[in-house]
């Protein structure tokens, strides 16, 4: 009787777990279905206006006319005030072959000048259309303005639009992404990855890591010590991980090693979810020093051989310093036989003492604006 009551609590749990699976997708399916419906409206509102006053030459006075109205008669309904509206023209300008409408004359024709997205895109991208149009209808209405207004070249947006999706990238990130220049900087690492990673995983790892990482949440005095700068991205690693990039799993600092009777610290011990790999970060003050490379690789072969299982793929070290000579770095990696990656890092520097004095306090500028105040 046991048995039976254990099979079919066993079974009703992998009902259960079914059930929620099915639930979830079902719900993930439908917010896509919605969001991608919404999207096609706009960007079909912003053909017909623009087409209109194209044909009937009607100036900007039309759209204001047009929110008051669309209010008045459906109030119900939100998001149509002026500004959107000239948003879901935009929208239509910026992708005027997105949703192919079947024309009723020759002036609602789409303008064949100009280049269908996958045309702007970069020839070795080899993206399709169709590929384009999924990525904008992905994303959120708002990570689609935002995307719009700060990046003008349409490649580096649909790599932005990737990054967003397969990384689940929030409208704040996405900003925070574009104005640290992200796409200047991924895949920019020295490193020696072709030489000792398969493809496509030497390629997969290359593009994880950037050069420079921006540790702009940091401000510390100089000169300052690494355990600082350790200390300082621990207390923000959430930033931290932010700006290392999706994948990354925290596993420890300063994570002991103990080797021929003798201990060893790796500074930041992490685990990439997608490489799947440890991945070893050593922190450096100041310019890269070739030695650092022989530290990097003596930490991979313990990782490999104590740490490591052997479904995971082989360990990846990230040597971050604040200046690298790339001719030395690319020296210092030849004849190694770990995966080593070699970057810079920059941070906030703290205000000069003598500039700190020159600054009214917290306490003077009150004390001013109590003044103004009365």
């Amino acid at each position: 009787m046991k048995n039976k009551i254990k099979k079919s609590t066993a079974g009703y749990a992998e009902l259960l777990r079914s059930l929620k699976e099915q639930i979830r997708a079902a719900q993930i399916r439908a917010s896509l279905s919605v969001n991608r419906e919404m999207l096609a409206v706009y960007w079909d509102i912003g053909r017909m206006i623009e087409q209109r006053q194209k044909s009937e030459g009607w100036g900007s006075a039309v759209i204001p006319r047009l929110s008051r109205d669309i209010c008045n008669e459906l109030p119900e309904v939100k998001g149509f005030s002026e500004r959107n509206l000239k948003r879901m023209i935009r929208f239509y300008r910026e992708y005027p072959h997105l949703l192919r409408k079947a024309p009723q004359t020759a002036a609602q024709l789409p303008d064949e000048k100009v280049p269908q997205p996958v045309a702007q895109i970069q020839a070795d991208e080899k993206e399709t259309a169709s590929e384009f149009r999924e990525a904008v209808f992905g994303l959120p209405w708002g990570h689609n303005i935002l995307l719009m207004e700060k990046v003008k070249d349409i490649s580096i947006r649909f790599l932005y639009m990737r990054h967003t999706i397969s990384n689940g990238w929030s409208r704040n990130v996405l900003c925070l992404m574009i104005e640290s220049n992200a796409h200047k900087r991924q895949g920019k690492a020295v490193t020696n990855f072709d030489k000792l990673l398969p493809s496509p995983q030497s390629d997969l790892a290359l593009q994880t890591l950037k050069d420079p990482y921006i540790f702009d949440f940091l401000t510390l005095d100089k000169p300052f010590r690494e355990k600082e700068l350790e200390t300082g991205l621990i207390m923000h690693l959430e930033k931290f991980l932010l700006e290392l990039g999706s994948g990354f799993a925290f596993v420890g600092r300063q994570h002991h090693l103990d080797i021929g009777e003798e201990d060893f610290y790796i500074d930041l011990l992490f685990y990439h979810l997608k490489l799947r790999c440890f991945v070893v970060i050593e922190l450096k003050r100041g310019t890269f020093k070739p030695g650092y490379a022989g530290q990097m690789n003596f930490y991979l072969n313990v990782v490999d051989d104590k740490l490591k299982h052997e479904t995971d793929n082989p360990t990846i070290g990230l040597i971050l310093c604040q200046d690298k000579n790339t001719t030395v770095a690319e020296y210092a990696l030849r004849g190694f036989s770990k995966p080593i990656g070699i970057s810079e890092y920059e941070l906030t520097r703290a205000l000069p003492e003598e500039l700190k004095s020159a600054l009214p306090t917290i306490e003077e500028i009150e004390a001013e604006l109590g003044r103004e105040g009365k």
